[in-house]
């Protein structure tokens, strides 16, 4: 339950007081860090997401809402942020893996290689992003989760079909927002239709 001394904190951060925020960001950074370390083994991943965390909880201040103790809606938060920051390296070594940026430690690959990779990745989730909610959760359970279409269809309540088309469409709309990525969209198209 929140105490008297949370809810004044917490109504002085709805009202932008940046030294109440400074005073609990210095208060609980340390301790919310090694808490993220539980879930993240690089430090800094732990610390780059406290430091999210304060952002976004500074962003929403107006919004704030806490029927806990501080401490708690802390560390609950930073537990959030860290598993979606799992969540979000899994889905990109996913990405890496079909669109062959991942390498074996023999081969060598230019400055510019590893460059154009980088990019197109951005490009890719970037465009996946983009695609209608539907149509993007079909992508990723095909190609990040590696269902086939049978189960996506039974999973989504949706016939076949509707996965062939939607699967259509996304893979027509990347190549058509790729077009600057020939060579390389050629090599994706291919992992991405022997995958099918």
């Amino acid at each position: 339950m929140i105490t008297e001394s949370d809810k004044v904190k917490l109504l002085a951060l709805k009202q932008g007081d940046e030294k109440v925020f400074e005073s609990v960001f210095r208060e609980f950074y340390n301790p919310l860090c090694i808490h993220a370390r539980r879930y993240l083994i690089e430090p800094e991943a732990a610390e780059e997401v406290v430091q999210e965390m304060f952002f976004k909880m500074w962003e929403r201040r107006d919004s704030l809402v806490i029927n806990t103790s501080l401490p708690a809606y802390l560390f609950k938060s930073v537990t959030n942020h860290a598993l979606n920051y799992i969540k979000y390296q899994s889905h990109t070594r996913k990405y890496q893996e079909y669109i062959g940026f991942r390498t074996d430690e023999h081969i060598s690959v230019s400055a510019h290689d590893a460059l154009v990779h980088a990019d197109l990745e951005k490009q890719l989730i970037s465009l996946v992003k983009s695609m209608p909610e539907r149509r993007r959760m079909i992508f990723e359970m095909s190609r990040l989760e590696g269902l086939r279409y049978n189960d996506i269809a039974e999973k989504l309540g949706i016939s076949l079909k509707t996965v062939e088309i939607q699967m259509s469409k996304a893979l027509e709309f990347m190549r058509g927002k790729l077009r600057d990525y020939l060579p390389t969209l050629w090599l994706i198209y291919s992992i991405l239709s022997g995958m099918l």
